[in-house]
């Protein structure tokens, strides 16, 4: 298994720059025996009472800080961890360097160490009270325009701040189509896995059997849901995928906190029967096209991609969806 198996050409125009408005008028491909084209608000029609929609309640945090090199250039940092003045971060800036002094408005920080393509600031004042007053949320690279609100890039039930990336599956609910499905008597299970830089950085060794780090929790009273469903189980996004097999235990979920290097390739055999999997259309040779080929199988998922060019599907976080049935 190479790297270039998971690449496929994409137009740039078909690369979403804006959410869609209202939030479920995507469109919605339905991979099952054959392909339908849909809108997202269609999904009702395709869960069924006792099923269990499993969602990931995770919420963006402001940690991106844009501001300049004491030479005057620009400079831009996404932060990771962080502890009273001193945070570990991502830094977009040519030439980043021990000893550099960076400038945030009226906060000055000095880079300390760094490691792994992460780098350690030591800030002037606290970490914290610099992200709540002036940090902003850190939208991929790829869009180019800056969201009007914050809540553009929030899911309607996010709840539980970390993650560095929306879980964009979750971003084509609506708190009217939850409550459709909920009295379609569909129960919602709640887990949490907050996104972390791993998810934008390039894969460099495809063969590597754990990936990068992320946070994740799922208590009782959601794992008893999940394990005493009488119904299907759909998973919302890689992210939802992701915790539900890190908790895995003998083909049911316990409850469970920790951080998974789980890496979900093809190959890859599934703990826990998931009969839908709602995601996006990802970025050519990630992780994240690798798990879903894992589920449905590569060249399937391939050829759903070409499909979906073909008829202008929006790629990406702010893009359109396809459900994956089993």
């Amino acid at each position: 298994m190479k790297l270039k198996d998971f690449d496929y050409d994409l137009p740039e125009t078909l690369i979403a720059q804006k959410p869609m408005f209202p939030r479920d008028h995507s469109k919605l491909m339905i991979i099952s025996k054959k392909i339908e084209h849909k809108k997202f608000y269609n999904i009702l029609d395709y869960l069924k009472k006792d099923d269990v929609l499993v969602i990931n309640e995770t919420k963006v945090i402001p940690a991106r800080l844009t501001g300049k090199k004491e030479t005057g250039s620009k400079a831009e940092i996404i932060i990771k961890d962080f502890k009273c003045n001193i945070c570990r971060c991502l830094i977009k800036t040519r030439n980043p360097r021990i000893g550099l002094k960076l400038i945030f408005k009226k906060y000055d920080a000095k880079i300390i160490g760094g490691k792994d393509g992460l780098f350690d600031l030591k800030f002037n004042h606290d970490v914290k009270d610099i992200v709540e007053n002036f940090g902003e949320l850190p939208t991929p690279p790829y869009v180019k325009r800056k969201i009007h609100r914050d809540s553009q890039y929030q899911t309607v039930y996010s709840k539980k701040k970390g993650s560095i990336a929306a879980p964009t599956a979750g971003l084509h609910f609506t708190k009217r189509i939850l409550e459709k499905i909920k009295r379609k008597g569909v129960k919602l299970a709640k887990v949490c896995l907050h996104v972390d830089f791993g998810t934008f950085l390039p894969v460099r060794d495809i063969n590597k059997k754990k990936l990068h780090s992320e946070y994740f929790e799922i208590d009782k009273k959601n794992a008893e849901i999940i394990n005493n469903r009488k119904g299907r189980l759909f998973a919302v996004g890689t992210t939802s995928v992701r915790t539900l097999e890190s908790a895995a235990d003998k083909g049911k979920v316990t409850a469970k906190k920790g951080k998974t290097e789980i890496f979900i390739k093809p190959g890859y055999k599934f703990k826990i029967r998931i009969d839908g999997l709602i995601t996006n259309f990802h970025i050519p040779k990630s992780t994240l096209l690798m798990l879903v080929s894992a589920f449905i199988g590569r060249k399937k998922i391939l050829d759903c991609y070409k499909i979906a060019a073909e008829n202008k599907y929006r790629f990406f976080s702010f893009g359109d969806a396809m459900l994956i049935l089993k």
